[in-house]
């Protein structure tokens, strides 16, 4: 029976592409395109895939599933291994994700600890479940860009640029191997930031191409611009070499930590890994998580709620962490605030504090607004950062939940499911809570950046002195996890006098209403089908030109209107000599005019953001046109 393939390392993939001749490489996409539904699983745990009467493609997983050397994907044909059949095979398998460099720990981690030696490193988690964690001291500087990473990033550039210039539309197999040859080059010359966007561009490039639901152009548009921006200053020599990124490490020593549970939160991956995030918090205000994230899907993220917590001889399921506390002696933390179960580690649990206690109650202690504005300046630090405010209910508009913050002259929120699957209790949470306008409500979440005034929320909890509020059980310690407490009937306000219902109706979006998308969509059309379709789309008559630009520049947004018309102008210059051969075919200056205006977008877009999270209703702060 038909099975999926084991994922592969991209520089696995890499190398079979390499290794085809020109002929065979025009033949790979329609290769690998439908190779994978033949796919049988045999008794002895490899993966067979039958191409023809005389080619019988044989791949062989390690024991972590992952196809990571050459020799474990074999063809019967007489051009192996350098056969068309081997590269289609590699080729339809989904990319395993990268191993993270072996770092001493000052202790020896259990075996299968996620992020250890002894268990793969955790996939990424999809949009909306990242696992909230936070900076643990000062980071060391990294030091100058050698020779070698230079040489990589600039190859890097050369390929990412290429790409570009190809599109979705001509993006198949050959241009994403050229991507993972770099990315690979990349990680060995010690540019992990660099190989990560890299493969979020293959990956997103596959998704395109193979039409998957839940792929958005415009995620792959940011990836794009990620990549080219890190890459091209990179290789300029003239970033910060922070820029380099670090590799994830193995746990470190931490000391003795003192940390209180805020809320817990369920994972789910898109790669069938499931599981469950208690975020904490110290004393001196520092986040700190504890993660138990497997294989197991949704199942294993609906059960790893009140799963117990493998640290230190800790007597605590994740439920009573999320509303307790522990005192660690010997604590190991990664990079990222992550707390680690090596044997040397001691925990005793403390009683849990209020969110009106501190440390948590510094979290609602300032306007959202100036919480979004901080985050919007720190971009790595902003996809992990938890928001607190207290906040008025509206009402249901379409699928998001209205409220207002307690505050004079705020705006209006949209509160968003965090993990919108049915089977989680975040969305139907939501829903009940909207028939209550007029609660008042203490919400703890996490902003989303790339949607005006939108928050995605993790845990709720009564407004400290308000009479309409929620009325939890007191073993809940004032606060509800979205993600796995069911909030009743029996949670709100029973015969209390309710405030006049604010009318629930959506105010102005001031990103959606800037004529910003013509530049976005300028972008993403660069990114669908390369630099021809922007080309194509630019030209015309002038009272076209205008009906595009006109509106930028009647907004103030001049900036935006003449890197625009620079791009057009970039990606329609195709300079030939005398023979008609082209004189430049070089796509670095449409990939420079492309970054730029993305790069434009992208804080324009953040201005309008951050002006939707402060500014009164109907009110929108101006953007900067340069």
């Amino acid at each position: 029976m038909s099975t999926e393939l084991p994922p592969v390392a991209p520089e696995v993939l890499a190398e079979a592409v390499e290794n085809l001749t020109p002929r065979l490489r025009k033949k790979l996409d329609a290769a690998t395109e439908g190779c994978a539904a033949g796919a049988v699983l045999t008794a002895d745990g490899t993966v067979t895939l039958r191409f023809g009467e005389d080619a019988l493609v044989t791949l062989s997983p390690g024991p972590a599933g992952t196809i990571t050397t050459a020799d474990q994907a074999a063809c019967s044909c007489l051009l192996a291994p350098r056969c068309l059949h081997r590269a289609a095979a590699l080729g339809a398998a989904p990319l395993a994700d990268t191993p993270p460099e072996p770092v001493a720990a000052a202790e020896p981690a259990r075996p299968g600890e996620p992020g250890q030696p002894g268990q793969p490193p955790e996939p990424p988690e999809p949009a909306g479940s990242t696992e909230t964690t936070g900076p643990t001291g000062p980071v060391e500087p990294a030091p100058a860009l050698t020779a070698a990473q230079l040489r990589a990033a600039g190859a890097l550039w050369h390929v990412a640029a290429e790409a570009l210039a190809a599109g979705v539309t001509a993006g198949g197999a050959v241009v994403q191997a050229e991507l993972l040859r770099a990315a690979h080059t990349a990680r060995l010359a010690g540019l992990p930031r660099a190989e990560a966007a890299a493969l979020r561009v293959v990956r997103g490039l596959r998704a395109a191409r193979e039409r998957r639901a839940d792929q958005r152009l415009g995620d792959l548009t940011e990836a794009f611009r990620e990549l080219l921006h890190t890459a091209g200053m990179l290789a300029s020599d003239s970033a910060d070499p922070a820029l380099t990124g670090t590799t994830r490490r193995a746990y470190a020593p931490g000391g003795s930590l003192q940390v209180q549970g805020l809320c817990r939160e369920p994972v789910l991956s898109a790669t069938g890994y499931g599981g469950v995030v208690t975020h904490l918090l110290s004393p001196d205000g520092i986040p700190y998580s504890v993660s138990d994230v497997r294989p197991g899907g949704l199942a294993r993220a609906r059960g790893a709620g009140s799963a117990s917590v493998a640290l230190g001889g800790a007597t605590l399921d994740h439920a009573g962490l999320a509303r307790g506390g522990l005192r660690i002696v010997g604590a190991t933390v990664s990079a990222e605030g992550r707390l680690g179960a090596g044997r040397g580690v001691r925990a005793t649990p403390l009683p849990g504090t209020a969110w009106t206690e501190q440390p948590a109650a510094r979290l609602f202690a300032r306007p959202a607004a100036e919480a979004v504005a901080e985050l919007l300046a720190t971009p790595d630090a902003a996809e992990s950062a938890l928001l607190g405010c207290d906040v008025t209910v509206v009402g249901a508009a379409g699928e998001h939940l209205l409220v207002r913050e307690t505050r004079p002259d705020a705006p209006l929120l949209r509160l968003v499911p965090a993990h919108p699957h049915p089977e989680l209790a975040h969305t139907e949470n939501l829903r009940r809570i909207a028939s209550y306008p007029g609660l008042l409500l203490r919400v703890l979440g996490r902003p989303d950046l790339d949607r005006t005034a939108t928050l995605r929320p993790l845990a709720v909890g009564p407004v400290p002195g308000a009479e309409h509020t929620l009325r939890l059980p007191e073993e809940w310690l004032g606060r509800a996890d979205l993600g796995y407490d069911r909030l009743q009937g029996a949670h709100f306000p029973q015969g209390d006098a309710a405030p006049v219902p604010l009318p629930a109706a959506e105010g102005p979006d001031p990103l959606a209403d800037s004529p910003l998308w013509r530049v976005r969509r300028l972008l993403e059309t660069g990114v669908a089908g390369g630099r021809r379709a922007v080309a194509e789309a630019a030209r015309g008559t002038d009272s076209l030109a205008a009906a595009s630009y006109g509106p930028l520049r009647r907004a103030g947004l001049t900036g935006a209107a003449e890197l625009a018309a620079a791009l057009a102008a970039e990606a329609d210059r195709r300079p030939r000599d005398v023979f008609g051969r082209l004189a430049d075919p070089s796509p670095d200056g449409y990939a420079w005019a492309w970054l730029a205006a993305a790069t434009h977008l992208a804080a324009a877009e953040r201005c309008l953001i951050a002006a939707s999270w402060a500014a009164a209703p109907g009110a929108a702060a101006p953007v900067s046109g340069r």
